[in-house]
């Protein structure tokens, strides 16, 4: 990477997990899936373990859009229809851990407005995930999940932009790559604005 990766510290008291938009639609096989998006499921698991035994919080982002949304190609958007509120291909995946009474945040809900970053996600009572964050007393941020060059990536950006420590978990992210490389640049964009690497195997747990 033309950027110098910065190493990360394993989880401390102030870090929160944040798990972005593992769900159905977006595994092989799904309305929008990812190549290879299956992958992140397993280390995905062992980083939600290891925050829920130190008990530190784990957050997870959805988009959760209406069936009219801007985002969509019958809608001059640029993804086919996904995620669309309540049917199978917007639930997570069945094979990722969800916490007990899970913390839930729902974006691209505005059916006029595309919405990749889970920071200003909502859970049902309105709260976003900068404001529980900020009331749970986090200031470092691990994140993974789908896709890299999408919603981790803007989630990331946000945070550092916010003043969040971030660490992003590299064998839980997978692209879309739309364009070869997409991936490879999104990566190298987060560590240029400040982002640490590491895997879920250097958690420890």
């Amino acid at each position: 990477m033309a950027a110098e990766m910065k190493k990360s510290p394993s989880p401390e008291t102030d870090s929160a997990l944040i798990v972005v938009d593992v769900e159905n639609d977006f595994l092989p096989g799904g309305a929008l899936g990812v190549r290879a998006g299956d992958q992140v499921i397993a280390p995905m698991n062992r980083a939600i373990d290891v925050f829920l035994k130190e008990k530190l919080p784990v957050l997870y982002s959805r988009d959760w859009h209406p069936r009219d949304h801007s985002s969509f190609q019958q809608n001059g958007g640029p993804w086919p229809p996904h995620c669309v509120q309540d049917t199978e291909g917007a639930r997570f995946s069945s094979d990722l851990s969800i916490s007990k009474n899970p913390l839930v945040f729902s974006k691209g809900t505005n059916a006029a407005q595309e919405e990749y970053s889970a920071f200003h996600a909502r859970d049902t009572a309105g709260n976003t995930v900068s404001e529980v964050l900020e009331r749970l007393g986090v200031r470092h941020v691990f994140i993974g999940g789908l896709a890299t060059d999408y919603c981790v990536l803007n989630t990331a950006l946000d945070l550092l932009k916010a003043g969040y420590r971030v660490t992003v978990l590299t064998d839980a992210c997978r692209a879309v790559n739309v364009a070869p490389h997409d991936g490879e640049k999104a990566l190298e964009k987060m560590i240029a604005a400040g982002a640490m690497m590491m895997t879920t195997q250097d958690l420890g747990g």
